[in-house]
């Protein structure tokens, strides 16, 4: 169904935290936790802002690679920080009490660095899972049917399409497993508040529980759209990759996941611009899967979005884009 269109396109975004929210402006990036005691704590934070250090980043395609890489540094480190402070402190008092004293030593040794390595090299253990399930598994799959089907092998499509599709499969599988998990959901409930206060401030509409919570929860520049987009891509790009060696396939795969990555942000970026046929139909499929890794928010969770987003709103309007 076509909704109305905004007033205004802001270039403002947010991600959804650990009972927070982190909001993203054009000058400032704030984060703002609902703490164990109900009230909120909000504090500024430092992006990496590489696109801002040159110009040859700034450039299209360029630029939506040097922006995912600050994003995900910068969301990674604001996660981290909503971990710590959505943390009972009575909570925190009971795991120090509980540890054993060879871990007491550990902490009293080595404290935030030991749990920074720990946390890096899970998300490097996690970059490696999803490389193998995400490129090398549907490659294998497809090269397993062709050896029973071997028509398939006659057209590249069969072989692109299948590996795609098969991909935004173990996606859906992936997201719809994880919103199972109570703390998940509760994430996705933060994102859900998330858009819709950028969506309330698109209409022009003041920021109150009330006007936000009237807000739709699907938002066309949503990061989801963006690996639905390019998840899509990566079948287009696969066309032009003859190569069947599901090694080498799916290596040179991941080499031209920069391509992929520089598409998908301008293809985004136009969806999140302009509202016609067009863009409705290239959004579609990203609004479909929003309803998975999106929930509808209570109140307080609300409070949390309007009280980051309040912060990052520039005075002078340079956060609208013509």
């Amino acid at each position: 169904m076509k909704r109305e269109k905004t007033k205004l396109i802001t270039s403002i975004g947010g991600q959804a935290l650990i009972e927070g929210i982190m909001m993203r402006g054009p000058k400032r990036t704030t984060v703002s936790v609902r703490k164990p005691d109900g009230t909120i704590h909000t504090e500024d934070m430092e992006p990496l802002n590489i696109g801002k250090k040159c110009k040859f980043f700034r450039l299209p395609f360029v630029r939506g690679i040097v922006n995912m890489i600050d994003s995900f540094c910068t969301g990674y480190k604001a996660l981290m920080f909503s971990a710590e402070k959505a943390l009972d402190e009575e909570d925190e008092e009971i795991n120090q009490e509980e540890m054993s004293r060879f871990e007491k030593w550990l902490d009293r040794k080595f404290g935030d660095k030991l749990v920074n390595a720990i946390m890096t090299v899970a998300m490097i253990i996690a970059v490696v899972f999803c490389v193998l399930v995400f490129f090398f598994v549907p490659t294998w799959v497809f090269g397993v049917l062709s050896g029973w089907l071997p028509f398939l092998n006659d057209f590249m499509i069969y072989r692109s399409a299948f590996e795609g599709l098969f991909r935004i499969a173990l996606f859906l599988l992936y997201v719809g497993f994880c919103s199972a998990n109570k703390d998940v959901k509760r994430t996705f409930q933060y994102h859900g508040a998330e858009h819709k206060t950028i969506f309330c401030y698109e209409y022009g509409l003041e920021l109150t529980v009330e006007n936000v919570r009237r807000q739709t929860r699907f938002h066309p520049r949503c990061g989801t759209s963006f690996l639905v987009i390019m998840l899509i891509i990566g079948i287009i790009i696969g066309l032009f990759i003859p190569i069947t060696n599901t090694i080498l396939r799916s290596c040179i795969k991941i080499l031209c996941l920069p391509i992929t990555v520089g598409l998908g942000y301008e293809v985004i970026k136009i969806c999140g611009r302009h509202e016609n046929l067009f863009t409705r139909i290239i959004s579609a499929p990203g609004l479909w899967v929003q309803r998975l890794t999106t929930k509808e928010p209570d109140d307080t969770m609300i409070e949390v979005a309007i009280e980051a987003m309040n912060c990052v709103i520039p005075e002078n309007g340079e956060d609208i884009i013509s």
